[in-house]
C-alpha cells in the first residue's frame, strides 16, 4: 500500500534584520544584509494534521527584538484547523523559536528526540553560549508534559505516521531532528535548523549557533541522503522559501506557502 500524500505548508510568523556574518561560523568575507524568517510547518493528509514546531509568542519577540508578524498558532485557523483538534506536534528541537506556544495545543502529544530534552536539562545549560537559545519555561513545560505522558521520545530515525518520518541530525542542538514528508511531488525534507539557509548547506558553512560542528556538517549529508534532490530540501529560516513557493490562496500571500509543489526555480545553484 502506497504511503499517503500530504499537503505541506510553511507558515511565516516572524522575521529579523541580520547580516551575513551572523549566519556562518567564521563570518563571511562579503558581509551585507541577510534577513532571517521564522516558520512553523503544517502537514495535512490521510485525515490527520501534523504541526511541526510551534514558534514563539509576542512577548518573546519583544524580549529578543524580533519582528513579530502574527501568532503562528492562530494562523492555523486559515487552514480550517482547530488547535484543540491537533493530536500530534513534532518539535524539531527545543530552541525558543521552535518550541514556544506548546501550551496552546491542549490535546496534542509531542514528538521529540530523547537526547534533546536531556541536553536542554543537562550540564551544558550552565553555559550561556548554549543556554541562550532556550527559554527555560519552554523546557520546564516539556518536562511537565512528559510527566503527563504526552511526550513521545525517539532515538534516531522513526516513523510518526505512514509517509512521515523524523531523522536525528544533532549539531546545532544536541537532539535536533528533521522531518521527511511524502507529498504529491515526492518526499520533501523539512531541514529545520539542520540548515538555516540554503547557503549553509550548499557552501558547507554551518550556522553560528553550534553544539557540535562536525555533526552539523554530517547533518548536511543526511539531508541530501533523505531527499531525491536539493529542490526537495526546505531550509529552516531562509526568506527565499517565501519567494520560491506559491501561496495556498490569495488571502495567504506573504503568510504561507505550499511546499508540496516544485519551487519556481532552483535555489541551490
Amino acid at each position: 500500500m502506497a504511503d499517503p500524500q500530504y499537503e505541506l505548508f510553511a507558515i511565516r510568523y516572524a522575521t529579523r534584520d541580520a547580516q551575513r556574518s551572523e549566519h556562518f561560523i567564521g563570518g563571511d568575507p562579503h558581509d551585507g544584509p541577510m534577513p532571517m524568517d521564522y516558520f512553523m510547518w503544517l502537514a495535512r493528509g490521510d485525515g490527520r494534521a501534523f504541526v511541526i514546531d510551534t514558534g514563539f509568542n509576542a512577548e518573546i519577540a519583544r524580549q529578543r527584538k524580533r519582528t513579530f508578524l502574527r501568532c503562528p498558532v492562530e494562523a492555523l485557523a486559515a487552514f480550517d484547523i482547530d488547535v484543540a483538534d491537533v493530536r500530534d506536534v513534532i518539535l524539531t528541537h527545543l530552541h525558543y523559536d521552535h518550541a514556544g506556544n506548546f501550551d496552546r495545543f491542549p490535546n496534542a502529544r509531542f514528538h521529540l528526540q530523547e537526547r534533546e530534552l536531556a541536553y536542554a536539562t543537562g550540564r551544558y545549560m550552565q553555559y550561556p553560549r548554549l543556554s541562550h537559545s532556550f527559554e527555560v519555561e519552554d523546557v520546564c513545560g516539556l518536562v511537565r508534559l512528559n510527566y503527563a505522558r504526552r511526550v513521545l521520545f525517539y532515538d534516531g530515525e522513526a516513523e510518526i505516521a505512514p509517509g512521515l518520518t523524523v531523522h536525528a541530525a544533532g549539531g546545532h542542538s544536541a537532539g535536533l531532528q528533521f522531518v521527511r514528508v511524502n507529498t504529491r511531488r515526492g518526499p520533501v525534507v523539512l531541514a529545520s535548523d539542520v540548515s538555516h539557509f540554503y547557503e549553509n548547506m550548499t557552501s558547507e558553512r554551518p550556522f553560528t549557533t553550534a553544539f557540535h560542528v562536525g555533526d552539523m556538517l554530517v547533518g548536511f549529508d543526511k539531508l541530501r541522503a533523505a531527499a531525491p534532490d536539493a529542490d526537495h530540501i526546505v531550509p529552516g529560516h531562509d526568506p527565499l522559501v517565501m519567494k520560491l513557493y506559491p501561496a495556498p490562496s490569495p488571502d495567504l500571500s506573504g503568510i504561507a506557502v505550499r511546499l508540496d509543489v516544485p519551487p519556481s526555480e532552483p535555489a541551490h545553484s
